[in-house]
């Protein structure tokens, strides 16, 4: 059996790429007189043929990225796209609505009566801008009983 044949063989065994597999030069004769796929088994145990170890992705400049960030770098320069492509504005209005409903559940036992309601319909239409508005706008308006 040729190296090729060798090589594509103890890949497919060792479950990597032809171009990872490391087949030691003193010893390509024994390589090369393998016949049987067994044969190419009983080589890799010997440590004849061996996986050279797979390289994985740096997070060299990931880390350096994030050091700068962390100094303040990367404004609005750096941006490409406008904030609506970069932030779903449909997410980020669910993410406010829910977190509005949500408080609004959680103080629902102490409002007065009937200011659930009008309030759930204020948060749907956008009346508040967050949590904490909804919080000053029912203290402002004595709505707690």
């Amino acid at each position: 059996m040729g190296i090729k044949t060798v090589r594509r063989l103890a890949a497919d065994i060792m479950g990597v790429g032809e171009n990872k597999v490391w087949i030691s030069p003193d010893r390509m004769s024994d390589a090369s007189s393998a016949l049987t796929r067994d044969d190419v088994k009983a080589l890799i145990l010997q440590g004849v043929i061996r996986a050279e170890p797979l390289r994985g992705v740096s997070r060299y400049r990931g880390r350096m990225n994030d050091a700068l960030k962390r100094k303040g770098r990367g404004g609005p320069g750096s941006r490409k796209g406008s904030i609506g492509a970069r932030r779903d504005s449909k997410k980020r209005w669910t993410a406010h609505t829910r977190a509005q409903r949500d408080y609004l559940r959680k103080v629902k036992t102490v409002l007065k009566e009937s200011s659930y309601r009008r309030l759930y319909l204020k948060i749907k239409g956008g009346e508040f801008k967050s949590r904490a508005q909804l919080a000053h706008y029912i203290k402002d308006n004595n709505l707690i009983k």
